[in-house]
């Protein structure tokens, strides 16, 4: 879906305020202090989970919820990615090996969580690989339309694009958006999500870099949380939910 299939925007603003992201420490220092999540619940047979972050960031961006995860009984695998601005579908081919690997040595299906982008990758994982993803949750995710950022982070795309097409390696280029390279992953992007599949996206009205809007996918349950963009992944409100996902699946 493009952009401007998306339903435009009323009184309000079509993107929280950006200076909301800076609540981020806030958010972590609340997520600390909440004695009802942290520290976490011990629990029997938790199921295994590989995260995968957002544009611009590495797996050093979730190890917050890495922590936790592993303090409730999880195995927790990491994707690999150090900044995640390579071609989609180069990325999500390296994610299917080791999601295949780790549900191996687990012994059963994983959980994939993504934050932003690796939201996005991780969809896709699951459009690839029903038998292997036994829930996916996506942290602020435009799995509506890529393009659906806040004009300062498009600058930041239109930045990592342009220094690919001066040869730059391992970052997405000007025809991941429309080229073949990443054709299957566009496909995939958008294609029903497989059935039966515990699916939720998790946004917020108040997100600061990504339209709200563009994180309602269809095939999952919506859940909307108060959070800033970046906070998601350091977010109590988002722990809750994924406290009861957890225990569903």
């Amino acid at each position: 879906m493009s952009a401007s299939a998306l339903p435009s925007p009323d009184a309000e603003d079509r993107f929280g305020p950006l200076l909301g992201e800076v609540r981020f420490g806030l958010e972590f220092a609340a997520l600390v202090a909440d004695t009802g999540l942290h520290p976490p619940r011990r629990q029997p047979d938790a199921p295994p989970v590989l995260l995968v972050p957002g544009f611009m960031a590495g797996d050093t961006s979730l190890v917050v919820l890495r922590s936790w995860l592993r303090l409730r009984g999880h195995r927790v695998a990491m994707s690999g990615i150090r900044v995640n601005v390579d071609c989609a579908e180069r990325a999500v081919t390296r994610l299917h090996e080791q999601l295949r690997t780790f549900a191996s040595t687990s012994g059963e299906p994983v959980i994939v969580i993504g934050q932003s982008r690796g939201g996005m990758l991780a969809r896709c994982l699951a459009v690839r690989e029903p038998e292997l993803v036994a829930g996916l949750v996506t942290l602020g995710s435009p799995v509506l339309d890529q393009l659906a950022v806040s004009a300062p982070v498009l600058r930041m795309v239109r930045s990592v694009a342009m220094l690919a097409s001066l040869g730059v390696p391992g970052m997405f280029s000007r025809t991941c958006a429309e080229g073949e390279c990443c054709e299957l992953f566009r496909r995939d992007l958008v294609a029903p999500l497989p059935a039966g599949l515990n699916a939720t996206a998790i946004y917020s009205r108040s997100d600061g870099i990504v339209d709200w809007r563009a994180c309602l996918d269809p095939d999952a349950e919506q859940v909307e949380v108060s959070s800033s963009h970046c906070g998601m992944a350091v977010n109590a409100d988002v722990y809750r939910v994924l406290e009861r996902l957890l225990v569903v699946v």
